[in-house]
Parts: C-alpha cells; sequence; structure tokens
C-alpha cells in the first residue's frame, strides 16, 4: 500500500509597497481608487519566494524589510515537494524569471506568484493584484509616468538571491 502524499501549505503575502499613500492620492492623482501598489510572494515549505530585479529571492517568512504583510491569501495546499519545487524554481531563474527579465508592468513580483501559485495549487492569485498595472496605464497619469517606472527597478531589501547550486542561499 503506497503512502498518501504530505500535504504542504501554500500562502501568498501581500504588501503594500506605498504604504497607505496609494489609497489617500490615487483618487487625485489618476482619477480612480487604488487600494495599493502590490508587491506578493510565495510562503511554502517553510520559506518566502519572490522576484525582483535581482531576480528569484528567498527568505524566512515575512524576513525581507518590508516587514510583515499587509494581508495573508490562503491558496490552499500543494503536494509538490521541497525538491521538486526547488528544481522547478531554479529552472524559472534560469529562464523566464532572470533579473533582466523584470518590468514593473508586465513581468513583474505578481507575475512571479501568479505562476508559481498554478504550479503548486492549480490556482491564481486575485485579479485585484494582476489587474493593478492595467488599471494604472489605462489612465493618463499612469500613461505619462510609464517612461519613468519602466527604467524602474523593484528588488525588496532582505532575502537572498534564489540559487539552486548552494541549496537555498
Amino acid at each position: 500500500m503506497e503512502e498518501p502524499l504530505a500535504l504542504h501549505p501554500v500562502k501568498l503575502y501581500v504588501y503594500d509597497l506605498s504604504k497607505g499613500m496609494a489609497r489617500r492620492l490615487s483618487p487625485l492623482m489618476l482619477g480612480k481608487q487604488l487600494d495599493g501598489i502590490w508587491h506578493t510572494s510565495i510562503i511554502v515549505h517553510k520559506d518566502e519566494f519572490f522576484y525582483g530585479s535581482g531576480g528569484i529571492s528567498s527568505c524566512a517568512p515575512g524576513g525581507t524589510l518590508l516587514g510583515p504583510p499587509d494581508s495573508v491569501v490562503d491558496l490552499g495546499n500543494t503536494e509538490v515537494t521541497e525538491e521538486i519545487f526547488l528544481e522547478y524554481l531554479s529552472s524559472l531563474g534560469e529562464s523566464v524569471f532572470r533579473g533582466e527579465s523584470y518590468n514593473l508592468f508586465e513581468h513583474n513580483c505578481n507575475t512571479f506568484s501568479n505562476e508559481v501559485a498554478q504550479f503548486l495549487t492549480g490556482r491564481k492569485i486575485p485579479s485585484y493584484i494582476t489587474d493593478l498595472p492595467a488599471e494604472v496605464l489605462a489612465t493618463p497619469f499612469g500613461q505619462a509616468l510609464r517612461p519613468f517606472l519602466d527604467t524602474n527597478q523593484i528588488q525588496p531589501p532582505g532575502g537572498n538571491t534564489f540559487s539552486r547550486h548552494n541549496g537555498q542561499s
């Protein structure tokens, strides 16, 4: 008789990079209410994994200088083992989610979290997060800011660049 596969909880940590400023200023600047400027990460196998201009990084949950998340979304459970997950991340880090591939609007931490969430659980992250760049760019102010914002690279401080070669660095 086969032993049942272990289930591992998968969480989405959601941080507001604006620390509440988006909620206060977006009606004036964009003509529409934004609740935050979202940075997300995936928590699985006792670590937090995220993507920025430095590539894929990991740390203890809540271990970046962003502090504790503003909210936590339970994405369910996964049967994916830590070993398989780390191989998957290594593959992503060498292909789709290299640091130089980062783009604030089209290929960011939320794109990474969404892809990893689907791999682990078959579920997407909430659309209010993934739809935010399009919402901003749909405004005249967003279009005016795009050239400046396209040159910005975001890498949350804290955490270590993920590398399969030296374990979880």
